[in-house]
């Protein structure tokens, strides 16, 4: 039991690695989508790429083995988690101020 746990361990970390890569990029996509000429083209790039390299990143990773797969999910999700926490806006910047 205890080596197959280890064995998990490098998926769970590919996951963290391939969450922050996707929804990390995903922001970065958003963000710049008000300053160039092409909006569409770009969020169509950027989502192919990303999920080229998501989906590339989950086959090699679990090599065949479904509890590798779900290792790799799991961390996967925990990055989607941990981005959105650290890139939310603050409170104090998403409140109108008041100005009556």
């Amino acid at each position: 039991m205890e080596s197959n746990l280890i064995e998990l361990v490098p998926a769970f970390l590919a996951g963290l690695v391939l969450g922050a890569f996707y929804f990390g990029t995903l922001w970065l996509t958003v963000s710049a989508m008000s300053r160039v000429r092409s909006p569409g083209l770009l969020f169509v790039t950027s989502f192919v790429g990303r999920l080229t390299v998501a989906l590339t990143g989950f086959w090699l990773t679990m090599a065949g083995r479904w509890e590798r797969a779900i290792a790799c999910l799991i961390g996967f999700l925990l990055a989607r988690l941990v981005v959105t926490i650290l890139l939310r806006p603050s409170m104090a910047a998403s409140v109108p101020e008041n100005r009556s």
